[in-house]
């Protein structure tokens, strides 16, 4: 039997009804581009996450990239982010022109090492991004703590932790200034394509980056700063919204299936995930650290 990494189709299944209803809908709708889907899609993770805004994009890199340059960061300046992560954060960084600065992991969380920020925080840092790795979240409070005494902007990569909640009561994606958000169709919460979502409470970047993701029009749709074409399409929104009602019985499950991990493989000689409560991941990857990597990996590919 194969043991899949991810399986988009298993849940493109469970849930086909409803998502085959809700493409009907939007092919027979003769709207296809950011309307009533995405409008719904945003309001209701808005919603979701307890935020006052989210917006719609092409994708979690997009997500990344756009939110950078809403705050006018680029050219000269320096953004911290975190040394084990996908290279789509960094290639966000690097599309905008500004300098990725990598800092090191904590090793029980795999997730940026707050210890060393001030080190690395020097007259050009304009942002921090950490990324709340395989689903577990980073210690966000803290690095809240450090950007707001820096006068730093604090973006979180939410790409592996869709409905993460914090012991605080809160989603991530809602402490800093935005959360990026990608719906790549193996994400805790993915479409059947590229897509993303950004979140934020400041009502001045999310007017700025619903101009920014359609070529920088204002609602005469005349260009008065830089744009591009970064916009959610409605069938993605649509598969979304369905998606989005079973978020929390998903990663439930997720939960669910960690727990029969860890307890079938604590007797091996591996490190296991190991979060702080049962609630303090969605377990978007259970990853675990071998002395025997290579062996290991042969032996599951066989």
């Amino acid at each position: 039997m194969k043991i899949y990494c991810s399986n988009p189709l298993a849940q493109y299944l469970k849930y086909k009804e409803e998502i085959d209803s809700a493409i009907s809908n939007v092919l027979t709708s003769g709207s296809y581009i950011l309307s009533e889907e995405v409008e719904s899609l945003e309001e209701e993770f808005a919603n979701y996450l307890n935020c006052r805004h989210v917006v719609g994009v092409a994708n979690g890199t997009d997500a990344i990239e756009l939110v950078l340059r809403a705050l006018d960061i680029g050219y000269g300046d320096e953004v911290i982010t975190v040394s084990h992560t996908a290279v789509a954060t960094i290639s966000a960084i690097q599309a905008t022109g500004a300098k990725p600065v990598l800092a090191d992991i904590d090793r029980d969380s795999y997730t940026m090492d707050t210890n060393i920020l001030n080190s690395l925080i020097n007259s050009k840092t304009k942002a921090i991004i950490p990324v709340h790795i395989y689903g577990r979240a980073a210690n966000i409070l803290e690095l809240n703590r450090i950007c707001t005494q820096r006068d730093l902007y604090l973006i979180e990569d939410c790409a592996q932790a869709h409905g993460l909640r914090l012991e605080s009561g809160d989603y991530v994606g809602t402490i800093g200034i935005a959360g990026c958000f990608s719906c790549y169709p193996t994400k805790n919460l993915g479409g059947i394509g590229d897509s993303g979502l950004i979140s934020t409470n400041s009502i001045q970047l999310a007017d700025k980056l619903r101009s920014i993701r359609q070529y920088g029009w204002d609602l005469l749709k005349d260009t008065n700063e830089f744009g591009r074409n970064s916009r959610i399409d409605e069938i993605q929104a649509a598969i979304l919204r369905v998606k989005l009602k079973y978020l929390d019985n998903n990663n439930n499950l997720r939960r669910d299936k960690a727990y029969y991990y860890k307890k079938r493989l604590k007797e091996y000689n591996l490190i296991l995930p190991n979060p702080i409560s049962d609630e303090d991941h969605v377990y978007h990857l259970y990853v675990v650290l071998s002395s025997q990597r290579d062996k290991l990996r042969l032996y599951l590919d066989n």
